[in-house]
């Protein structure tokens, strides 16, 4: 019979790591004598970071006493004790390879169910000062896992350990496990999962994308960069130009889907080539391209493209790439826009135009005033081609008045929530929103409010993505730039040229670095990770072009034309899209 050899606990606390600090509950220790168990914690224990860890669903942490033993084999370490792994359980028995998600134990007054296998996270690394733990972890299948309380109660070490029911399936943590974060999953197993209730909600979210096969499709393209025409130079409005672009050769542009972006390589000056990013606001299969670019008053890129560049001039583009593009279906559609943010719901606009789509189409734009109105007539024309579309254009300047102009309704102000109410949009419309981050924030809580899920709200962000750094306490954000010193070494680096294309940084690879995560982080890009040890994938990045080289093989290698970042170096010079 399996029993609870120690019960764990300890109050969330900053700790200094790789010059930060992280807001973590991994430490925990043994505590004596009874123990009240509740839904959501131990009396006396509680998590840092609460998007990753603790809830109804990850209430208490379990490791085995067995698995202690096989890393000190492993690790040849003699130093750990009970909640070295941040466990609140440590018991004797209950092996991941034959406890299933939904089984039922009681263990003293209480019981619990098994909801999920330990999230892959580089904080146990952290607490055990093995940074590869994470990966490890899931490489030798010894994850542990976590548990909802069915019934609270106390609970004390000595207490034995029953079964009180089998999960349905029989599918044990070590599958699920294996299931989401190794390759060559089993379809299977994968319907099995997806059956099972107990099963944590992000986790039967992971699963259903998978099961769906919810991967971008192959782009069409080339590798890198091509050298593209200039074939036209057409001002728009007194700040928006458009550029359309053909082939060298005369022959047709790939297409692209209608949403999509390309990534410009272009040399300004004596600095690096700089590499900037500008949504197609053409027809998708229109066999040429053309990116409409906004003169802002102190772009460098901008300011260049508007004064320098003429037709006939030739210029580096890489493919038409991007996840924010219009999906098929037979639901309404709603393109929502604010100044430049037009383009990539130009696009979309333009995809339904052509096929005439009987669905019914909200055109909302916001934007300065009549004069900054950019492709009002050509939005005009191709709304008119659609038996349900409809258009709502908000001028916030002062001086517009609200008036009726053919199909469209001109309104002087922000765009409201009552305005939004008032469009009768239906909660199963897909909405794309592209502007402003307030304005899209602002814009999705109205879409919510109205009923709309958030899966059905898609944005386009132009500039660098949300960081995603788990536990890492709040500092006032900094511009990204060039590192300050390469690694206080005296050295300069003369490596390949990496450059952050959403963050206009371009820099010299040092091989002192760690991974190209670390110099992202050297430069205060905005980075997205987890694990960082090339598990979880949260901080897989396009790669526009170049190549890379890991410094330790990820367990499932992402999708081509992407990289994870946190373990990977640049062979060649290398652009990223982040």
């Amino acid at each position: 019979m399996a029993t609870l050899l120690s019960v764990n606990v300890g109050e969330p606390k900053d700790v200094p790591w790789q010059g930060r600090t992280v807001h973590t509950g991994a430490w925990k220790a043994p505590v004596h004598g009874r123990r009240m168990v509740r839904h959501l914690n131990i009396d006396g224990d509680g998590q840092g970071d609460l998007a990753g860890h603790g809830g109804e669903n990850r209430a208490v942490l379990v490791y085995q006493l067995q698995s202690y033993q096989y890393w000190e084999n492993e690790l040849s370490r003699r130093d750990l004790t009970p909640g070295s792994f941040g466990e609140n359980f440590t018991v004797d028995g209950l092996p991941d390879d034959e406890v299933c998600i939904g089984d039922r134990y009681r263990i003293g007054e209480a019981e619990f169910e098994v909801t999920q296998p330990r999230v892959t996270c580089y904080r146990v690394g952290m607490r055990l000062g093995e940074p590869a733990m994470a990966s490890l972890l899931v490489a030798h299948h010894r994850p542990g896992f976590y548990l909802r309380v069915i019934t609270e109660g106390h609970v004390q070490a000595g207490d034995d350990i029953t079964r009180t029911r089998r999960g349905p399936e029989a599918l044990s943590v070590a599958d699920i496990d294996a299931l989401l974060y190794l390759p060559d999953r089993d379809p299977a197993k994968l319907r099995r999962a997806l059956s099972i209730p107990a099963l944590s909600p992000g986790w039967q979210q992971s699963f259903r994308e998978l099961a769906q096969g919810e991967s971008p499709q192959q782009e069409t393209g080339w590798p890198g960069f091509r050298t593209l025409r200039v074939a036209r130079v057409v001002p728009e409005t007194p700040s928006v130009t458009s550029f359309h672009l053909d082939a060298t050769d005369g022959t047709p542009l790939p297409g692209a889907r209608p949403g999509q972006y390309l990534s410009i390589r272009l040399t300004t000056g004596k600095d690096a080539p700089a590499v900037r990013s500008y949504s197609l606001s053409s027809a998708p299969d229109a066999g040429t391209y053309r990116i409409s670019v906004k003169r802002e008053p102190h772009g460098r890129v901008s300011g260049y493209l508007h004064a320098c560049l003429h037709p006939g001039d030739l210029m580096d583009i890489a493919s038409p790439r991007g996840t924010f593009v219009l999906d098929e279906g037979t639901g309404p559609v709603v393109l929502v826009s604010a100044g430049i943010g037009a383009t990539p719901v130009l696009a979309m606009l333009h995809r339904l135009a052509a096929a005439r789509d009987p669905r019914p189409v909200w055109w909302i734009h916001t934007a300065r005033d009549h004069t900054q109105h950019v492709f009002a007539a050509e939005t005009r024309a191709l709304l008119a081609r659609l038996p349900h579309g409809r258009a709502y254009i908000s001028y916030t300047a002062a001086g517009e008045a609200p008036r009726s102009d053919g199909a469209a309704h001109i309104r002087q102000g922000r765009l409201t929530a009552q305005a939004l109410a008032d469009m009768a949009i239906p909660a199963d419309a897909d909405a794309y929103l592209c502007g402003p981050a307030a304005f899209m924030d602002t814009v999705g809580g109205h879409l919510r409010a109205q009923g709309l899920t958030p899966e059905r709200i898609h944005t386009e962000v132009f500039s660098a993505l949300p960081a995603i750094n788990p536990g890492i306490t709040a500092t006032p954000a900094v511009r990204p730039h060039q590192p300050a010193d390469p690694l206080a070494t005296g050295s300069v680096a003369t490596g390949p040229l990496v450059t952050f294309a959403r963050s206009g940084i371009a820099t010299p690879w040092s091989p002192e670095r760690a991974s190209l995560l670390d110099l992202a982080e050297a430069c205060d890009v905005p980075t997205r990770w987890s694990c960082r040890t090339g598990v979880c994938h949260t901080c897989v990045t396009p790669v526009v072009s170049g190549d890379i080289a890991y410094t330790a093989q990820p367990l499932e290698p992402p999708e081509a034309g992407t990289v994870l970042i946190c373990c990977s170096r640049p062979a060649t010079d290398v652009v990223l899209d982040l």
